[in-house]
């Protein structure tokens, strides 16, 4: 299959990537503010990272770099280091970076892509909400021009607390400039849905804030070479250089969990954005690849003072929507960021950091799915227990290891689940009819028919003893001679459920009793074999699952009223005229 690509696709691309490069600029800041990190590593990273993972990526339309939820683990991740040792900080980021990219890169190597998954929707909707709460209140002081107290040591809401109990006097400019920038957010957006025009309203909105601020004067050092308002500070203009982070092993303890944490929802965020975009263009995504992507992106951002980073919704959205066709419109992103830092970044001198407050309630906001998540709530305990536990652990644990609790919690909730077993009693009608067996039905006393539907792994072993065991107990005290078992909706027997079985067919076999088992499955039909059933059990008495639907269930049956011989049940169809027997069909 040879691929075209055209002058109308590379312009298509330029100016898909132009476009996200005017989002990508304040929010990389931004995210590099939610990490407690200086705004020009949020802008290295939205240039090495998204070129990285846009060059090795799988998926046309993702754009990787800077991403809310990721770097607030960040911040979270390095809250043990001393808040006024920056490089310490800025090193330990660097490390992190390095560190969840190695995790991501064997995630691939060994193919275990898919495995993301297995991560609940719930778990995700829980983390998100959880982690647009912290933006927010993370975010208060600047909103309201007031200096942080509290360490790093503690908790975020102690720290809230003390901030605003101590931090001084609130600042009206900076609500002026933070209410405004939120309300001009939300209007250009209005207007720009209207008119269908670019969908830059942040960056429009923090240099519009911006220019209010300097032409008040508020952003200029005065005398005493204070700001009225707290603003970014010198961005250098300088392109992200190789760097090798400094390697503390303490670090690496004290950062494990985290690295762990930010690799697993870094993939599971990036491979959702491209499933979901994919799910549009009809674009067959190879997840390795992607996670391969992202762990290198990750890696080689580590080692040029980057921000761990992942897909991004945001700009992913507004790359497909732009007109992107290939992932060189990533390319032509992180080229565009650099331009603009290597020749604008001075003016970032006089972004008010009230603005930048503004965006990030406007992206904490954002990062709830308030739609999704009242429809997880309504949906069933289960998911609405996993949203709760998740985003209460975001707030009041940590964030970096609510997903992790979440995902423990929904194996421990899911496995319950899945142990339990379906039995249903089925019988042949007057109507020669095999079905459920009605409360009306008379018993018949020649034969028992039963379905087991359910998982027969270990955790389901207790259970199935428990079934197997009323039907030895009923056809030894109801004197019945032949049982039939329908395994057809059986999935995955494992060593356990084999033994429970095994032990079940030969006590039934030592009292006389005739067990058949039909609608046998492969999987259970090579166990079996396997473990030597056939040396001891006849193989007339297992019916494989054919491709007629319920042949096999019928085939055992019939075998039973020709094993039979004399009927004394008062209902059987074996009462009624001759070759009744033959024409059996089947209803469930």
């Amino acid at each position: 299959m040879t691929f075209s690509y055209t002058s109308s696709d590379a312009r298509k691309d330029l100016l898909a990537g132009l476009t996200v490069a005017a989002i990508s600029l304040p929010q990389a800041m931004a995210y590099a503010l939610i990490a407690g990190v200086d705004p020009r590593y949020g802008l290295f990273s939205a240039i090495v990272v998204t070129a990285v993972a846009s060059i090795f990526g799988s998926s046309s339309h993702l754009i990787n770099g800077p991403t809310n939820a990721i770097s607030l683990v960040v911040f979270s991740a390095i809250a043990f280091i001393d808040p006024d040792a920056r490089y310490d900080a800025y090193q330990a980021v660097f490390l992190l970076a390095a560190m969840a990219g190695a995790i991501q890169i064997l995630v691939a190597v060994f193919k275990l892509g898919d495995l993301t998954r297995y991560i609940s929707e719930a778990v995700v909707l829980g983390f998100m909400a959880g982690a647009g709460l912290l933006v927010a209140i993370g975010q208060v002081s600047n909103l309201l021009g007031i200096r942080d107290r509290g360490t790093g040591h503690q908790h975020l809401l102690l720290r809230l607390w003390l901030t605003l109990t101590e931090g001084g006097p609130v600042n009206p400019r900076a609500i002026f400039i933070g209410l405004g920038t939120i309300i001009l957010v939300i209007a250009l957006e209005r207007l720009a849905r209207r008119f269908r025009l670019p969908r830059i309203q942040m960056l429009l909105a923090l240099i519009a804030a911006t220019c209010i601020a300097a032409a008040f004067g508020w952003s200029i050092p005065g005398s005493d070479g204070r700001t009225a308002l707290a603003v970014i500070g010198n961005v250098p203009r300088s392109l992200p250089a190789p760097h090798v982070p400094e390697i503390n092993f303490w670090w690496v303890k004290e950062m494990s969990g985290s690295a762990l944490a930010i690799a697993f929802l870094g993939l599971l965020e990036a491979l959702a954005i491209a499933k979901s975009i994919a799910n549009a263009t009809r674009q067959r995504l190879d997840y390795n690849q992607q996670c391969m992507a992202e762990g290198l992106a990750n890696l080689v951002g580590g080692f040029f003072q980057c921000l761990p980073g992942s897909g991004s919704l945001t700009r992913s959205a507004v790359n497909f929507q732009a007109g992107a066709v290939s992932r060189a419109s990533g390319v032509v992103t992180a080229a565009a960021v650099a331009i603009v830092v290597v020749l604008l970044a001075p003016l970032a001198r006089y972004v008010p950091k009230a603005a930048l407050a503004g965006l990030l309630f406007v992206i904490a906001a954002r990062l709830i799915d308030w739609r999704r998540l009242r429809y997880a709530m309504r949906a069933t305990s289960y998911d609405a227990g996993l949203v709760l536990v998740t985003a209460f652990s975001a707030v009041f644990i940590s964030v970096e290891f609510s997903i992790l609790i979440g995902v423990a919690l929904s194996i421990v909730l899911f496995v319950p689940r899945a142990a339990r077993l379906r039995t249903a009693e089925l019988v042949v009608s007057r109507e020669r009819i095999v079905r459920d067996r009605t409360p009306w039905d008379p018993p018949c006393t020649a034969m028992i028919l039963y379905d087991i539907e359910g998982e027969l792994f270990f955790g389901a072993a207790p259970e199935l003893d428990r079934y197997l065991d009323g039907l030895k107990r009923r056809a030894l005290e109801e004197h019945i001679r032949f049982v039939v078992i329908r395994l057809k909706r059986t999935r995955n027997p494992d060593m356990v459920c084999l033994e429970h079985f095994e032990h079940f067919l030969k006590t039934m076999q030592a009292q006389g009793v005739v067990v058949l088992l039909c609608g046998v499955r492969p999987d259970f039909a090579r166990c079996i074999h396997s473990v030597g059933f056939y040396s001891w059990l006849p193989a007339e008495r297992v019916f494989l699952q054919e491709d007629k639907e319920d042949s096999a269930t019928l085939k055992a049956v019939r075998h039973v009223y020709d094993l039979m011989g004399a009927n004394t049940c008062v209902h059987c169809p074996r009462k009624q005229p001759t070759n009744v027997g033959q024409n059996l069909y089947y209803l469930v």
